[in-house]
């Protein structure tokens, strides 16, 4: 018979279904068929051959053959003669022969079956001994085949055909048919494998060789339908060996247990064969296709239909089983010295593939426990069970709590029975764990620690406990790796003290095997965390890189030298120069300004623990490098690490578009182990909430470095672009979480990740393409996810105060203050917070605030209303938009994130009007609060805002009247408090000034246009007007709340400046900056804010005692020079008092009794408005005019002009106005310097106002001295041609009239509470404290004379020794001037103005004024006080004071005194 494969018609013969096909549609009558058919079998019965028969029976249409090749038997709808009718002629024809021959029906059915049979298959059989031979039929053979077994079945199903006679006479000449062809028995229901397989025990070899053959055989090319076959004879076989032997039976002992042995054999025979070839190839290329084809029978889907679901777990459970236990040939102990070898990256990818598709159908905790079960019970083969457990873990995140929980059993149950094997099983389990790395199991060294570091480990309970540990370790010496040995050293478990020799038994056991294989103890490092995740240790010049890192570190944050590199430098000394010192001063170009390296080597040297020679030759070889200039060398690529990289990560974006996770957690194994090549500086250093250093200004990394991590953030990119066009992210697989955790066990390449990003974000920002932003915004948000692993970032120079979280430093870098950067960070913005609450949409509240960064989203809430108005039309709430009722659904949000014909600003309205997004205003960390959006904007550079200037002023106002003046203040607003709201403004502009500095190089690099410091100044003066404004129309006392306000402010804000600086000169400098900002904020609001006007007894009157004690308490510290306020400060103070007079009823009365008040109360503002009287009074006598309709000037503004007359025409005699004695002073002083010094007019006024004559004389002239002698220190401190003769000269002048008298001393006392008190708040606390130094820096240039009379001159000798001590005191404390390494002219033409020559100078003269001074110039008292203070700072003093109060006692050698 031949069944052609073609659909040619055949032309010369017809066959037998043609004929009748012919004649049933020639004859039209249907009541003609019984004759036809009657006449058809007289036909046959003439001469017909039974195989001719079936040959003609199977010459089938081609739609009947194509519904056969694809395995679907259904009925071909054909013009030809039906299946049963072609049954029936068979049957007729087989049992008229029969009846001829004398047999049964079956055996002659059987013997034509097997004469077709044999005849499709002798082809194949003749091809046997052929290079090609055919492990399955071809698509003719099977097509013919397939109408054989259809036939046959039809004659089984008319009782004409035995299926046993059938196959006992297939096996009469020990035939072994093809698999296919028992395949093809099974499913036309003819023969099953089972049945064979019982009745023909001999046939088991010829299944296992069939099924080895056919799984080496590879189908031709292009025959995919030979390929579906083969699968589906696999599976069929595999599914009858499955169900047959792993099914329960009833009878243990009955037939059924025979063939499920006998199944079981057979398959245990696949697996040993499948394992030899694992152990022979490394590849899944050099294993062939057999090994990887068996391994994808071990599927649930596969041999579901002929096995029952609880069969099937029974076969994983045994074949997991016989994996574990197969060939047990390795020891423990070549356990733990190859483990090293066996981890996932290195294990064969077919046995992880193995092991994968055992455990598939298990949870973690059941394949744990079995595995606990095989350990106890069998032999294992360690290698099996080592890999076994690095599967597991890599491919199922959630195996590490499991796996933790096992090994606290195992040491549990080790230590109750001193059990070693759960010892050793422990620790190996451990170990392989750790050597997987830190984002997949805590490190060795953690675990080792966390399981014995403590006192309530296991061990601790007893001293038998502690010896069995100790054994233990002692027994692992000879065979454990160097690296473990090292964490036990570094590490060792906890032993109380009493028992501590034992410890130190096993600790010098282990530092004699680590001298036996050349890992010196020395070469240990100072702060070494082996974990064994790598299996070489790290190279001892890697190690004490880490340690210069570490102790560097420790170094900036203490400010001290760790203790550990101390006792380094003494009990590790060969450590410490051989590797510490050559890592630390390897050479570089030295930073211009000392880093924290450099300081650390400073402090080093001056200990004396770095040698002279090796610290000069590195300072040498500094220098060296600084002019080579070179960049960073790059590393050797020999291996082409890159190469390997890039091929990983191309396979890893496949897996993760095909949506593959097993295999894509494999992949990033593989691509880790390749990233520790590449970074391997920490390769095993879980970095946990330890902090990277991110140098802003830093160069790029090495070509390598920088290379691998493009790729690296490519990879991602790609792959969240083949997710989402797949899935939203909240139906995304975790790959994205899986991919950063990957990075975070590698600080070195995560140093260079977060430098990598930093600069995109900063400096290409806007060059990166929709894709590459939302990709990369996506890695930050899982990098934010991460943050409990990932380490803090500290950006250098330190723009922020102190370290923080990888995903607010990169925030950081998004700055907003031009348009081009606003308009990214927008974009990178919107599309962080849309994948973050997508992604955390089906998670639970906290985890879903994990995905989303509150630096972020509070960028968002800055930029979305600022550049898009329409934002502004509805109030906002924690809810959303009031008013708004468009539901929002997260598909439709993220897909116009990530649609290409999207625009931001369609997705930053979709996201603006989502509930979800502006709930999370509910968290306090989410909340924009008024002054974190003045800090925004006022960084925004006014010359490139993406607002006009109109625009901005709307929005400004929108913000401040709108938004945050009615919102809350638990949610950052100001309660509609407006005086809070101008507090947080005039907050801002100070803060802007002080912080600019550091955030300038940040926001706008290479920038020096302004920033919207004047826009914010202006929204100041609007809202504090509206509030005066809004006050005049109630009370008086209500208006003074605006004044009493700002001096509140300012107040407050030089306190907490003081409080929060350090004591001394920094704190100083930081009060000076706060209050000469405050100065121009002052400026620039109206001037009558700063006077109060009060009603009292129905009249109004000027309160300037706010004023007046602002004045001395905070303006007087930041005068320059001291004791005179600058002139617009004067003015607007003196404008604010004329302009709040006209509020009164009689003002020009007001301004004399405020002007009265403040002479006695605040001599500052006296003495700088006498200082700029001749520029203030053409501004005042206008604006007067102008407030009173030319009524005349009051009179003690008038007095001031009076004075300044009378002080520029002393030479004419006149007599002195009636007016206080400093005002008098001080236009002295001012009309002296003003005419440059003349001697004339000194002259004359010391003519004029003669001590002798009058009191108020002697008191003008003691003001005056007083403002001379702060000329003099000032000239002291600030060195100007020629300034310090003329204020000397003028200080002589002075004390030649005045120092007969005592008035003169009481300007040099500080606690003076007499006339002369206003002095000290004339000028700063800084001059009022360096007096002491002033008295004597004058007294000492006298002349002889002038010393008699000041020495003889009551009161002079008290005054003197107190000065004496003070200036001592000065010295002490360190509050004198310190004197400049380079003399200048001046200094050596005059020695006498430096402190030193004045302090020794000044004991000598003291020395003889006692000496000279009568018992009587001092009391007993003050003697007393004097010698008490004296004592201790100048013992040689208070003798000499001593010695005056005994005047007795003083011997002759006393007389050169």
């Amino acid at each position: 018979m031949s069944v052609s494969a073609s659909c040619e018609p055949v032309s010369q013969e017809r066959t037998l279904s043609s004929l009748l096909a012919s004649r049933v549609v020639k004859r039209p009558k249907q009541e003609d068929g019984q004759w036809l058919q009657e006449a058809a079998i007289q036909l046959l019965e003439q001469q017909q051959n039974l195989c001719s028969l079936l040959r003609e029976v199977g010459n089938l249409e081609p739609c009947k053959k194509v519904c056969i090749q694809s395995g679907e038997q259904k009925p071909a709808a054909s013009e030809g003669i039906s299946s049963a009718a072609a049954g029936s002629l068979l049957v007729c024809e087989l049992r008229r022969q029969a009846t001829q021959l004398g047999v049964p029906v079956a055996v002659l059915s059987v013997k034509t079956t097997l004469q077709r049979l044999m005849e499709i298959t002798r082809t194949e059989e003749e091809e046997e001994d052929e290079d090609k031979r055919r492990e399955l039929l071809t698509s003719s053979q099977r097509v013919q085949l397939c109408v054989l077994l259809e036939s046959s079945k039809e004659l089984l199903s008319q009782g004409a055909l035995c299926p046993k006679l059938l196959w006992q006479e297939y096996r009469r000449d020990k035939r072994l048919p093809k698999l296919e062809v028992v395949y093809h028995l099974q499913l036309y229901d003819i023969l099953t494998l089972k049945y064979i397989l019982e009745n023909d025990e001999g046939l088991r070899l010829w299944l296992v060789s069939q099924l080895k053959a056919l799984c080496s055989w590879t189908p031709p090319q292009g025959e995919e339908d030979t390929r579906l076959v083969q699968q589906k004879v696999m599976s069929l076989v595999v599914g009858v060996l499955v169900g047959s032997g792993f099914e329960l039976s009833h009878e243990p002992a009955g037939p059924d247990r025979r063939i499920s042995l006998l199944c079981c054999s057979v398959l245990d025979e696949m697996l040993f064969w499948l394992l030899d070839t694992v152990d022979k190839s490394r590849t899944l290329q050099s294993a062939g296709a057999g090994a990887e084809l068996w391994i994808q029978i071990f599927d649930a889907s596969l041999c579901g239909v002929s096995a029952s679901a609880s069969a099937l777990q029974r076969f994983f459970t045994h074949s997991l089983t016989q994996t574990l236990t197969y060939k047990p040939q390795l020891t423990v102990s070549d356990a733990i010295t190859l483990q090293n070898e066996w981890t996932f990256a290195k294990s064969s990818p077919l046995l992880t593939s193995l092991f994968r598709k055992l455990a598939v159908i298990f949870s973690v905790e059941l394949l744990l426990r079995h595995l606990q079960q095989v350990l106890e019970t069998h032999e294992v083969n360690w290698k099996h069970v080592l890999c076994f457990l690095s599967t597991l873990l890599v491919y199922n995140p959630c195996a590490q709590p499991c796996l933790r929980e096992l090994l606290s059993r195992l040491l549990s149950s080790a230590f109750e029975g001193y059990d070693l094997e759960n010892m050793i099983t422990a620790f190996l389990l451990a170990r392989q764990g750790a050597l997987e790395g830190t984002g997949i199991f805590p490190s060795y060294s953690d675990w080792f620690k966390m399981s014995f570091g403590g006192g309530s480990s296991h061990h601790a309970t007893s001293k038998k406990s502690l010896v069995f540990l100790l054994k233990f370790l002692s027994d692992l010496v000879p065979f454990e790796p160097p690296q473990y040995l090292k964490v036990h050293l570094l590490h060792p478990p906890y032993i109380p003290v009493k028992h501590r020799s034992l410890l130190m038994e096993y600790i010098s056991l282990a530092k004699t095997r680590l001298a036996d294989l050349k890992e010196s103890v020395e070469d240990m490092g100072l702060y070494e965390d082996i974990s064994g995740a790598v299996g070489a240790a790290v190279q001892p010049q890697c190690q004490a890189a880490q340690d210069v890192e570490k102790a560097v570190s420790l170094f900036e944050s203490t400010g001290r030298i760790s203790p550990t590199v101390m006792e380094a430098s003494i009990f590790r000394r060969p450590y410490f120069l051989t590797r510490f010192l050559p890592a630390l001063l390897t050479p570089r170009v030295l930073p211009v300004k000392a880093d924290a390296r450099m300081n650390f080597i400073e402090a080093l040297k001056k200990a004396d623990k770095i040698p002279a020679a090796q610290y000069s030759s590195y300072v040498e070889s500094c220098q060296r490098q600084r002019q080579q200039d070179r960049s960073a060398v790059c590393l050797d690529s020999s291996d082409d690490p890159l190469e390997v990289l890039k091929v990983q990560l191309q396979e890893l974006t496949q897996l993760v578009a095909d949506g593959n996770d097993g295999e894509m957690s494999a992949q990033l194994s593989r691509t880790s182990h390749t990233l520790g090549v590449i970074f391997p500086g920490r390769p095993d250093e879980l970095t946990g909430q330890a902090v990277i250093k991110l140098h802003m200004d830093a160069p790029p990394s090495s070509e390598l470095h920088v290379k691998a991590i493009s790729m690296i953030l490519r990879s991602f990119c790609q792959c969240m672009l083949d997710a989402s066009r797949a899935n939203p992210p909240n139906k995304q697989s975790p790959w994205a979480s899986r991919f950063v955790s990957v990075l975070l066990g590698n600080a070195q390449l995560l140093s260079s990740l977060i430098h990598r990003l930093w600069d995109l974000f900063h400096n290409q920002g806007s060059s990166l393409s929709a894709a590459h932003v939302l990709g990369l915004a996506a890695f930050v948000v899982h990098l934010h996810a991460s943050m409990s692993h990932s380490p803090l970032i500290q950006l250098v120079p330190p723009v922020l105060p102190k370290p923080v979280p990888v995903g607010d430093a990169l925030s950081s870098a998004l700055v907003c203050s031009t348009r081009s950067n606003m308009l990214f960070c927008v974009k990178f913005c919107v599309a962080a917070v849309c994948y973050g609450i997508c992604r955390g949409d089906s998670l639970p509240q906290q985890q879903q605030q994990d995905h989303i960064l509150s630096s972020l989203y509070k960028k968002l809430l800055y930029l979305i209303p600022r550049l898009l108005p329409e934002a502004r039309r509805r109030p906002i709430s924690a809810e959303g938009l009031v008013g708004e009722h468009q539901e929002m659904d997260l598909p439709e949000l993220w897909s116009s994130a990530t649609d290409g014909s999207s625009t931001w600003r369609r997705t930053a309205c979709y996201l603006w009007r989502l509930a979800a997004f502006h709930q999370l205003q509910h968290t306090p960390r989410y909340q924009l609060s008024f002054s974190e959006w003045l800090a925004d904007e006022l960084r925004v550079q006014r010359s490139e805002d993406a607002l006009s200037d109109p625009e901005r002023h709307e929005y400004q106002r929108w913000a401040c009247l709108e938004l945050y003046w009615s919102r809350p203040e638990e949610q950052g607003g100001c309660g509609g408090d407006m005086k809070r709201l101008c507090s947080h403004l005039l907050s801002a502009i100070m803060d802007q000034q002080c912080s600019y500095q550091s955030l300038e190089k940040l926001d706008h690099p290479g920038s020096d246009t302004g920033t919207c410091l004047p826009d914010i100044l202006s929204r100041l003066q609007e809202l504090v007007y509206e509030m005066e404004l809004t006050n005049l129309s109630g009370s008086w006392s209500r208006r003074a709340e605006v004044c009493d306000f700002l001096f509140e402010f300012v107040c407050q804000r030089c306190s907490s400046t003081t409080s929060s600086g350090s004591l001394g000169v920094s704190s100083e400098l930081s009060l000076q900056h706060t209050l000469s900002t405050w100065n121009r904020v002052l400026l620039a609001l109206p001037a009558v804010l700063f006077v109060k006007v009060k009603s009292e007894g129905g009249r109004t009157t000027l309160d300037c005692n706010r004023l007046m004690e602002h004045v001395n308490q905070h303006q007087r510290k930041v005068c320059s020079p001291a004791g005179l306020m600058s002139c617009h400060v004067t003015a607007h103070f003196l404008r604010g008092v004329l302009c709040a007079s006209v509020c009164c009823g009689c003002p020009r009365e007001e301004v004399n009794k405020a002007w009265s008040q403040i002479g006695l109360h605040c001599p500052l503002l006296l003495t700088s408005t006498v200082h700029w009287w001749e520029c203030l009074s053409p501004m005042l006598l206008s604006l007067w005019s102008r407030l009173c309709d030319g009524q005349p000037l009051p009179e003690q503004l008038k007095l001031i002009a009076d004075c300044q007359h009378w002080a520029y025409s002393l030479e004419n005699g006149p007599s002195p106005p009636a007016a206080p004695a400093l005002l008098l002073a001080s236009s002295l002083h001012c009309a002296w310097r003003g005419r440059g010094g003349g001697d004339q007019g000194v002259t004359a006024a010391l003519k004029v106002l003669r001590p002798e004559r009058s009191k108020q004389h002697r008191q003008v002239l003691v003001f005056l001295l007083f403002l001379c002698v702060n000329d003099h220190l000032s000239a002291l401190l600030y060195p100007q041609e020629n300034s310090d003769q003329k204020a000397r000269s003028l200080c002589t002048d002075l004390l030649s009239v005045l120092v007969d008298s005592a008035d003169w001393l009481l300007i040099f006392k500080s606690d003076e509470r007499g006339v002369y008190r206003s002095v000290s708040m004339v000028t700063s606390e800084e001059f009022i404290r360096l007096m002491p130094w002033a008295f004597y820096s004058l007294l000492l240039q006298q002349s002889a004379e002038l010393l008699q009379r000041a020495v003889c001159g009551p009161g002079f000798l008290h005054t003197a020794v107190l000065c004496y001590i003070s200036l001592l005191q000065l010295f002490l404390d360190g509050h004198t001037p310190t004197p400049s390494s380079e003399p200048s002219e001046r200094q050596v033409r005059e020695p006498q103005s430096e402190p030193s020559w004045t302090l020794s100078h000044t004991k000598q003269f003291l020395l003889r004024a006692i000496a000279q001074s009568s018992p009587a110039a001092l009391s007993s008292s003050q003697i007393r006080q004097l010698e008490s203070q004296c004592t201790d700072l100048d013992p040689e003093v208070a003798a000499a004071l001593s010695a005056l109060h005994s005047p007795h006692s003083l011997s002759p050698e006393m007389d050169f005194l």
